[in-house]
């Protein structure tokens, strides 16, 4: 049931980039998307579990804690909906890079030779999936892709900051990323409405209500789901289950024509993915209640 269970959440997130572009192609825009859809989950949170909020007081951190998880969410989201769903879930997937510098920078674990041979692993694996035909340098070339690296990056990150507080109530850093992610994608929604750059979601068509409440409903369910399956297996074995993420978007977005697949793609996404594996079963010296990983 465990294993089920984060293969549940993982299905979730890999299919949810389906969802998203039903709701813009209805005038809703991403952001606004995932602003509307936390918003509606914090505030039933924020009303069943009134005594989650006492965490924000003794944990100040926790404020740090949103705001990285909004910005992973408001990154994946408008990255899945807008470009290749394969290249942005692997520039996605580029955890042992950004886990071993943070851990280095922030928490001084100095990186081994096999933490740098990972990094070099799947930054191989980064050339391989961007160095396509006819451009010079193998650096993202579009909007989506910066996105999904920067998307990777600010998981990488909150990842690092639940460690720092693991002290913390579950129900307080739950909501915590919560608000955070309705907070960051409202602010970019607002300011993008304010500039022209997106729709206002007053023109949306009401279409778009039925996909939020199935994707809401999705979101709540998936980390409940995280949350069981996480608390009952060994990190390594959540590690490698939740990198399924990867085929569940694969296949859906090949099959619905959202997404290519080349040789290419398949060789640098191999390197991307065993490079994760990699780190999956790496010995780290991290406590105990350090190894549950975020939702994302």
């Amino acid at each position: 049931m465990p294993a089920l269970a984060l293969m549940f959440n993982a299905f979730v997130w890999g299919v949810a980039w389906f969802p998203f572009r039903q709701m813009a192609g209805h005038g809703l825009h991403p952001l606004w998307t995932t602003c509307l859809i936390y918003l509606a989950i914090a505030v039933v949170m924020g009303l069943v579990r009134r005594h989650a909020w006492r965490g924000f007081a003794a944990f100040p951190g926790l404020v740090l804690l949103g705001l990285a998880a909004g910005l992973t969410n408001v990154g994946f989201n408008w990255a899945v909906t807008q470009g290749d769903v394969v290249r942005v879930v692997l520039l996605f997937y580029l955890m042992p890079l950004w886990s071993v510098l943070l851990g280095w920078l922030l928490l001084g674990e100095r990186p081994t030779g096999g933490a740098l041979a990972r990094v070099a692993l799947a930054l191989t694996g980064v050339v391989v999936v961007l160095k396509a035909p006819g451009t010079d340098w193998p650096v993202p070339s579009s909007l989506p892709d910066w996105l999904g690296v920067g998307a990777g990056f600010s998981f990488a990150v909150t990842n690092i900051v639940l460690r720092r507080l693991r002290a913390a109530p579950g129900e307080s850093r739950a909501l915590a990323m919560f608000c955070g992610c309705s907070t960051v994608a409202g602010v970019a929604a607002l300011a993008g409405t304010a500039f022209g750059a997106i729709d206002s979601p007053m023109l949306a068509s009401p279409g778009w209500l039925g996909w939020a409440a199935l994707l809401g409903t999705g979101f709540i369910v998936a980390n409940v789901c995280l949350q069981y399956g996480a608390s009952r297996l060994a990190a390594s074995a959540t590690s490698v289950i939740m990198l399924s993420e990867v085929l569940f978007a694969s296949v859906s977005s090949v099959a619905l024509g959202a997404a290519t697949l080349d040789a290419r793609i398949l060789m640098g996404g191999a390197l991307i993915v065993l490079g994760a594996l990699w780190s999956a079963f790496a010995r780290t010296p991290v406590p105990r209640d350090d190894r549950a990983p975020a939702p994302t």
